[in-house]
């Protein structure tokens, strides 16, 4: 579906940020990308959204190289970013948030503008209710939600169009303990019931011991261990992964008990 094959990127004048980096999104599988700051993570998740083009390598999407302009494309591959608040226009309301990809995908049945504006909201309110959220939010704007339940806007939006994967840089970092425990059980009951693939850049690793099947394990721009979750967080062969499970030593319990 979507795969690295021995990517490479640079920013323009300076060192590489990653080399030969390759892995492959199964559907049906939750991938983490995990590391410390500057590992290279968010990059790697921005050359998978085909927001920058590898300096080496290829990223590719069911066969091809990806095409940020190609609406299927960016109807099967949604963001979910880590600041929700920044993420959302203040100035629209929820749910001409949510509907934007059904309009500028053109997702919407032909027909009269009242019969696009009716299908519209009816997808919207089905998104909000996905996430948690009652249909009413829909007229509401994004400063009058608490830090989770604008995550839960952002989410919608993403599976609003009926996306295969969703790659979320950090989706839980901003929010406190107990929103991220919901938010996290969100994305993987939406996994379950919308067929959806989640792919999570995180350095929680509680949260990659909840939510992803796999997990590739990235140390200065290069994948250093990657499989199973449960391998590589319960018996790390890496001794960076060492080092990352030994610095959340409460941690270490949730990470053998990662999905199978």
């Amino acid at each position: 579906m979507l795969a690295a094959h021995e990517v490479g990127y640079a920013y323009r004048g300076g060192r590489p940020v990653l080399s030969d980096v390759s892995l492959s999104v199964t559907p049906g599988r939750g991938l983490a990308l995990v590391g410390e700051s500057g590992a290279g993570k968010t990059t790697l998740l921005r050359l998978l959204l085909g927001l920058a083009r590898p300096t080496s390598g290829r990223v590719l999407f069911d066969g091809a190289e990806p095409n940020p302009r190609d609406p299927a494309f960016r109807r099967a591959v949604q963001p979910v970013f880590q600041d929700p608040y920044s993420s959302l226009d203040p100035r629209r309301r929820v749910g001409r948030i949510v509907s934007e990809p059904l309009r500028s995908l053109r997702l919407l049945a032909p027909g009269s503008r009242a019969a696009r504006r009716e299908e519209a909201a009816a997808r919207v309110a089905e998104a909000l209710r996905s996430v948690g959220l009652p249909a009413d939010a829909a007229g509401r704007y994004p400063h009058e939600f608490s830090g989770g339940q604008r995550q839960r806007v952002a989410i919608a939006r993403a599976i609003v169009g009926g996306p295969r994967v969703l790659l979320a840089d950090e989706p839980v970092s901003a929010l406190d303990v107990t929103t991220r425990v919901r938010v996290v059980g969100l994305l993987g009951e939406l996994a379950e019931t919308h067929g959806v693939t989640v792919v999570v850049v995180s350095h929680d690793l509680a949260v990659v011991a909840a939510l992803c099947a796999d997990t590739a394990v990235i140390e200065r721009g290069r994948v250093v261990e990657q499989g199973r979750t449960a391998d590589v967080l319960g018996s790390p062969a890496h001794p960076y992964t060492r080092k990352l499970l030994d610095s959340v030593p409460r941690l270490s319990r949730a990470a053998r008990l990662g999905p199978p």
